[in-house]
């Protein structure tokens, strides 16, 4: 029990010396560190405003091939899928009744042309009287008319293909009887090369483009701007290059959308009718746009696309932007955003607005002045 006291005092004095060098400690602890950032310089650059539009290919011209004159089929002188010529002979029709009509025709016109010769002889002797010349002239050219009808339909029989291009299948075969004016095609003839393609946009979207054209904000792509670029259902690049031909003058009242046409070259028959495709059109140039790395922005909790900001005293500024479209890895800023910015790309887990911190440049060499809209994000309109 003597030792007690001793014991007590001993535990006392270990605890005063942890106590202490705890208190050293948290005295000699460092400083935190300024946090450090990667940051790109933002440059202003021309850019080539590019629209991706969903379309559909639509052939140049077509053609359903239909009698003429009533008979039967007796032979067929086309390949089912082949190409044909303006003015080939598709069908034969049974030609026998039509060159007996022909036959007929002159015979009666012989006959009407030799009384009117003669009655002509009389009248001017006074033999006839002038309206039993004339009724013999009337005769005559009826006949004549007469003759030319028959020769008309003598060539109906041979069914001509009217234009140039390529013929499906024949829905009719040798012996078939058809009709004049009848409701079902012989076959269709389709004109594969040019093509068009019709695509739709959005009236809201053309109605911000022209407003931006007209404030100046974009300017006309100058005779690039007629041009048309097309992507073909497999994700490839359509090698030939296309012009707008036209925009339609209303809107289509149950999409609201816009229909324009483009017109193709397609010589190897590569777009068939019926295709979705894509097509890329040239709207304007934006001489001073701003592109943004995707990785430098980042949403808040009201979906408004946001970015962080290096400020002249080094400190973080948030900013709210207006960005509607992607441009491969970048954002193409509408406002919120300037040239000469030090947008923060890497390190933005470690900073928040106000926080100062130290800045590494990772500004690249180039950055491409123009390329193609591929995305669309929705990007709420911020100051």
């Amino acid at each position: 029990m003597q030792f007690k006291p001793a014991v007590t005092a001993l535990v006392a004095a270990i605890t005063l010396a942890s106590l202490l060098s705890g208190c050293k400690k948290e005295e000699s602890a460092p400083a935190p560190q300024t946090p450090q950032v990667g940051v790109v310089t933002l440059k202003a650059q021309p850019f080539t405003l590019t629209t991706d539009l969903p379309g559909r290919t639509t052939s140049y011209r077509s053609a359903e091939v239909r009698p003429q004159v009533n008979g039967i089929i007796l032979k067929r002188y086309f390949k089912e899928g082949s190409d044909v010529k303006e003015g080939q002979q598709l069908y034969q029709i049974d030609p026998a009744i039509y060159e007996s009509n022909v036959l007929s025709a002159k015979a009666t016109l012989q006959s009407a042309k030799s009384l009117a010769d003669r009655y002509k002889q009389l009248v001017a002797e006074q033999a006839v009287s002038r309206q039993e010349y004339d009724n013999a002239e009337a005769s005559r050219l009826e006949a004549e008319a007469a003759l030319n009808t028959a020769q008309v339909n003598l060539r109906y029989t041979k069914v001509l293909a009217p234009l140039t291009g390529r013929i499906g299948r024949s829905l009719f075969t040798e012996g078939a009887l058809v009709t004049s004016g009848q409701a079902d095609a012989l076959a269709v003839i389709t004109q594969l090369d040019p093509i068009y393609v019709d695509v739709t946009q959005s009236s809201v979207e053309m109605l911000e483009l022209r407003r931006d054209l007209a404030d100046g904000r974009l300017k006309k792509a100058g005779e690039n701007a007629a041009k048309v670029k097309l992507t073909l259902p497999d994700g490839s690049e359509y090698p030939q290059e296309g012009r707008l031909e036209f925009t339609e003058v209303s809107v289509d009242e149950t999409t609201g959308s816009v229909t324009l046409r483009a017109v193709f070259p397609n010589p190897d028959n590569v777009l068939l009718p019926g295709m979705f495709v894509h097509a890329q059109l040239e709207a304007g140039v934006n001489s001073d746009a701003i592109l943004a790395p995707q990785v430098g922005v980042t949403h808040n909790a009201k979906g408004q696309p946001t970015a962080m900001v290096v400020g002249p005293d080094n400190k973080v500024e948030l900013r709210v932007l207006q960005a509607t479209r992607t441009v491969g890895s970048d954002w193409l800023i509408e406002k919120g955003l300037n040239a000469g910015d030090r947008l923060i790309t890497d390190g933005l887990q470690y900073v928040r607005p106000g926080v100062e911190v130290k800045i590494m440049d990772k500004t690249p060499g180039a950055t491409p002045s123009s390329a193609p809209a591929t995305d669309k994000a929705s990007g709420s309109k911020g100051e």
